[in-house]
């Protein structure tokens, strides 16, 4: 098997932790190589690619490209940003699997990805702190959709101990505050509208399990939509209709001669032996002939 097909096993069987890796490295890869492209062949600095991935807080900007506040949720310009987002991704994703299903999984980040969007969009346009850099700004990585999965994990089972490096046990509660107080310590830096999104995904895992816990799913219209498409894509069962052909007055008469004949024989075997020496398959078969 080559490393393409064992590729797509892996993601064909892989949880949905494991198929929304594969697609933010695939985004990631795709993006560099044709960005490497672009270069070489002298039209870098005429076609952004980012602009059509990463999600405006300009409003005009977003209104043609309304599929970014998606898009951006999987797209990644440097290696860096991208290996700590999944990493964040792989470790909370699998505690977070531990006690809520895959689709909800799906639901949380794709809707923990669009509040982000929604808030980093709406600080932008109201504070006039950010005026001067709307026209120019956009938001790009998973960030705010693991601060989803981190956050909704931490809300759930708050004193779940974690072993980390040089520090040692320490409770899921503290490790999401610890992250949500630097993000608000670091609007003010040079990367407010992505600290802002975190906060806008982490808001929306905290909203998830508290009203999950009282019985409503926000993750809902978001699963509702993967199982139309996925029930739409899946390739129905062709039905198999097979044609019998009917019999001719000859065919017919003479399978009941036949048949008849088979059973004159059975009758005669029980007359000269009794019922007892007929075998299984002659018993079976006076039994189907008396129900006709």
């Amino acid at each position: 098997m080559s490393i393409v097909d064992e590729i797509k096993e892996s993601f064909k069987t892989g949880s949905i932790l494991t198929k929304l890796i594969y697609v933010n490295l695939a985004v990631f890869v795709i993006y560099n190589l044709l960005q490497a492209l672009f270069l070489l062949t002298g039209n870098g600095n005429s076609f952004n690619l980012m602009e059509y991935l990463a999600v405006p807080a300009h409003m005009p900007n977003l209104a043609v490209r309304p599929w970014t506040i998606i898009s951006y949720m999987f797209f990644h310009e440097g290696f860096l940003h991208i290996l700590f987002n999944l990493l964040w991704l792989y470790w909370f994703g699998q505690i977070f699997l531990g006690f809520m299903s895959q689709q909800k999984m799906l639901g949380v980040y794709i809707m923990g990805g669009i509040s982000g969007a929604l808030l980093y969009i709406i600080f932008y346009n109201i504070f006039p702190y950010f005026h001067g850099d709307l026209p120019a700004s956009y938001a790009l990585g998973a960030s705010a959709s693991v601060y989803a999965i981190v956050v909704a994990t931490a809300t759930y089972n708050p004193n779940l101990q974690l072993n980390l490096m040089f520090i040692g046990p320490i409770r899921l509660k503290y490790i999401a505050l610890f992250m949500l107080l630097l993000d608000v310590i670091s609007i003010a830096g040079s990367n407010a509208g992505g600290h802002i999104a975190h906060l806008g995904g982490a808001l929306f895992g905290y909203l998830y399990v508290v009203l999950h816990n009282n019985g409503y799913d926000l993750a809902k219209p978001v699963i509702f939509i993967f199982e139309t498409i996925e029930r739409l894509w899946k390739p129905k069962p062709r039905m198999k209709v097979n044609y019998k052909k009917a019999d001719t007055d000859f065919d017919y008469n003479k399978r009941k001669k036949e048949q008849q004949a088979k059973v004159d024989a059975i009758l005669d075997k029980i007359a000269k032996s009794g019922y007892e020496k007929l075998t299984a398959e002659e018993k079976e078969i006076l039994f189907k002939m008396k129900d006709k």
